[in-house]
């Protein structure tokens, strides 16, 4: 067993001076059987630990549960990294960001009357002790002094660029000390004056986010901490993307020198991310400044490894600026190897518009009250013009088909709110979309669905039927259906069956279809929309297996081309100019 202490001007490790090298790696944003293929290419690069955000939301998706089954198993994460021989820093929030689904903050935290998000208040402290004693129960035995690889635990999270109550950062950090965590605790925050006075801790170390001038953000640092040692808790080395914008990067060699700037001046760093992954299922969150910007599937980051594990150009660089001030391991990691290129055509359509069960309701439910993230609304109209629909507020995306034929798409993005009815006789239905939750700012866990009364020339629709669509179940549609059926209009599921040799990596090319969904083996690999920058999605290898695999894609808008064609990389979009 060993000791981790903080000195007056570096980490003491049994007593001894120690410098952080850490990586980010996010247990939750890759399969669980290749967390250890992950952790050795750290090992590899020359970092000596690994961080990991811990999720609230994906854990407890419902009061009173705590999930670790699976990618949520961070005992077993944990336990990979300390047999590496690594150490670990983890960073349980509550609120992660991490441009994460509502920053990691769960939905049935906002549905309590009165709760104070990110504040001392009652409700929302009773919530926060009860996830952190799960979390921590894992994390406790799992200590440096335990025999464990953890040597940091971090309170909340870049909190200065949120509030200042410091009473609710010292509950915070009381809660994580009650529950056994006796390591040193560390704040983060951007090195800017305001946000380290506001988010910074008495008796916290206090570390910075940064991923250039990081000279100057290191002095920015000192003032606020003017002893124990200066770390750099994000190192960004890229960036993330949203859909319809660039797809972003960073210039490998100015990453090199900021980060070699960073170490020459004694400090520890952690690189986020050293492996992005992926945004698996509907997890992607989004941010809102006036716009609201939904974020990719892939969280890719233009890491040093990329969204499937490999070692890129940024892996090298900074692994030969590490070896200048820390041993580096001599053994190689092996170059990418291109995936199988293959197509199989896609058969078999189930419409999704008619299948129900539907619910009535006498004003509008939000998704949030019929717990989905995808709904169909139905209301019947009777008006033998034209008329206007106006809706309160979409969130975040809601397509309309009168009497099954489409009519047009009504975007947050666009602040869209009102649609012309060519003519408002029929059956009108609104295919209504969450595209992921905001992770940054005061619009963190905000209803989504429809929000606000639907008038039609100015008078209200009173009646309508709701269709949740279980989108868990989708893989699972065609076990009680049989024949094939014509496609039609509207969100339509599809499935195909693929042969493979043996098990590998697969990427989806999706920039021939709309928008939508897909699976491999009932594994959700995410959400696929034309308008890009991401054009493929990639396939896990341990999702896969040798021999017959399914493939089901639910599409949402159109799908013009009926093959799927899984192609030898990934290709995530044009670059920002």
């Amino acid at each position: 067993m060993s000791d981790f202490t903080i000195g007056e001007s570096d980490f003491l490790l049994d007593g001894a001076p120690f410098r952080i090298l850490s990586g980010a790696l996010h247990y939750f944003r890759v399969h669980p059987d290749s967390w250890a293929d992950r952790i050795e290419k750290a090992r590899l690069m020359g970092l000596n630990t690994i961080e990991t955000y811990v999720p609230w939301n994906a854990h407890s998706p419902r009061r009173g549960v705590f999930d670790t089954a699976g990618m949520l198993d961070l005992d077993r994460f944990l336990r990979l990294v300390a047999d590496a021989g690594m150490y670990a820093i983890v960073r349980p929030g509550p609120y992660i960001c991490a441009e994460w689904d509502n920053g990691g903050l769960p939905a049935w935290l906002f549905r309590e009357p009165g709760v104070g998000v990110r504040r001392y208040e009652k409700q929302y402290l009773a919530a926060v002790s009860e996830y952190l004693d799960q979390v921590l129960r894992i994390v406790r035995p799992l200590q440096i002094h335990e025999g464990g690889p953890v040597v940091l635990v971090q309170v909340e999270n870049e909190y200065g660029a949120f509030g200042d109550d410091q009473v609710y950062l010292k509950a915070v950090a009381d809660m994580i000390g009650q529950a056994g965590i006796t390591v040193p605790l560390v704040t983060v925050d951007q090195p800017v004056d305001e946000m380290q006075a506001a988010g910074g801790l008495s008796g916290v170390l206090r570390t910075a986010s940064f991923g250039s001038r990081s000279a100057e953000r290191l002095q920015t640092l000192r003032a606020h901490q003017p002893t124990g040692p200066l770390m750099c808790m994000e190192f960004w080395d890229g960036w993330f993307d949203h859909w319809g914008g660039p797809h972003h990067t960073t210039s490998v060699e100015e990453a090199a020198a900021e980060l070699d700037t960073l170490l020459a001046a004694g400090a520890s760093v952690n690189v986020y991310m050293f492996h992005g992954g992926t945004n698996f299922g509907l997890t992607n969150g989004a941010n809102d400044k006036g716009v609201y910007r939904p974020t990719i599937t892939s969280y890719d980051y233009d890491a040093p490894l990329d969204e499937a594990g490999n070692p890129t150009a940024k892996y090298h660089a900074f692994r030969e600026v590490i070896a200048r001030y820390a041993p580096v391991p001599s053994d190689e990691v092996r170059p990418a190897e291109p995936s199988p290129e293959f197509e199989v055509t896609l058969g078999e359509p189930i419409s999704l518009l008619d299948r129900g069960p539907w619910v009535e309701h006498e004003s509008l439910p939000t998704l949030d009250e019929l717990g989905t993230r995808l709904a169909i609304y139905r209301t019947a109209v009777d008006i033998d013009r034209p008329a206007l629909l106006e809706i309160g507020e979409i969130r975040d995306r809601a397509q309309l088909y009168l009497d099954g034929h489409p009519l047009g798409t009504l975007e947050r993005e666009n602040h869209d709110r009102a649609i012309l009815l060519p003519r408002a006789r029929g059956k009108l239905d609104l295919v209504v979309e969450d595209q992921g939750g905001v992770n940054y700012g005061p619009r963190i866990g905000e209803t989504k669905g429809i929000v606000g009364p639907a008038l039609l020339d100015s008078a209200p629709i009173t009646r309508w039927a709701t269709c949740a669509i279980d989108l868990d179940g989708i893989p699972s549609l065609w076990e009680s259906i049989t024949g094939a059926a014509d496609p039609s209009p509207g969100p339509t599921a599809w499935r195909a069956v693929f042969e493979l040799g043996e098990a590998s990596d697969l990427f989806l090319r999706t920039n021939a279809w709309g928008k939508g969904i897909a699976w491999v083996n009932g594994f959700c690999l995410g959400r696929y929309w034309r308008r890009g920058p991401q054009e493929t999605l990639f396939v896990p290898g341990p999702a896969v297996r040798a021999g017959s695999n399914e493939l089901v894609v639910l599409e949402l808008d159109t799908l013009p081309d009926r093959v799927a064609r899984f192609v030898s990389g990934a290709s995530l979009g044009p670059l920002e100019l």
